[in-house]
């Protein structure tokens, strides 16, 4: 039986013109996190570390997570560029702030770039602590030393282990999405959704017949 050369314009495998094809061809495309991740509700925190000069360093970061509660472990994604990061990494250690729901404008501060943003947000350094803690802005602290790293694209994810955890009880979370805050206070006060009435329970007479499927 004779053979055919494939067309060169249909790749081996692929259906001529004219076949049906079993399933559509996927495209993918190149896609952008942003708008997937505003619609994560999160958290916000400021990474604090000190320089080799003992100067104050620090950002604003969303992008946190626990990943293990023993050791406790974190990690949280900087942009490589950083000099936060590049303070963070040759220290070995860092602080993160939890921000509470009246800090917005301590998030915008630190997120702004503003080089005099330690002189404007008020801060100290406990003594054993890895980082600034924000007094005045932070509803919890964890004081945290660095494991282990992995750079990835245009962010570094850095894992560190929570020596110290400091909490404040009475202050509640701010949170950031859909690229606005909102205050955890407010969200769970809002009333939860009224229940569905359930069909009412109908018991056949003595004697009747049942159906069963």
């Amino acid at each position: 039986m004779p053979t055919f050369p494939s067309r060169p314009d249909v790749p081996d495998g692929e259906p001529a013109e004219g076949t049906p094809a079993a399933e559509d061809p996927v495209v993918l495309h190149e896609a952008d996190l942003r708008p997937f991740m505003a619609a994560f509700p999160s958290g916000v925190s400021v990474v604090t570390t000190l320089d080799a000069d003992g100067l104050p360093r620090g950002l604003t970061c969303s992008s946190l997570a626990s990943v293990a509660l023993a050791p406790p472990t974190l990690v949280v994604c900087i942009r490589t560029a950083s000099p936060t990061l590049e303070a963070l990494l040759a220290q070995g250690q860092f602080a993160l702030n939890l921000l509470h729901e009246r800090a917005r404008g301590t998030s915008d501060l630190f997120a702004s770039g503003d080089p005099a943003r330690f002189e404007r947000t008020e801060w100290r350094l406990p003594l054993g602590a890895s980082g600034p803690h924000l007094t005045a802005s932070a509803h919890a602290v964890a004081d945290c030393t660095v494991v282990k790293t992995a750079a990835f694209g245009d962010h570094t994810a850095v894992f560190a282990e929570a020596r110290r955890v400091t909490v404040r009880p009475s202050a509640q979370p701010l949170l950031y999405g859909l690229r606005r805050y909102a205050e955890w206070s407010a969200a769970a006060a809002a009333p939860p959704p009224a229940a569905s009435p359930r069909p009412p329970h109908v018991v056949p007479p003595e004697g009747a017949a049942r159906v069963r499927g």
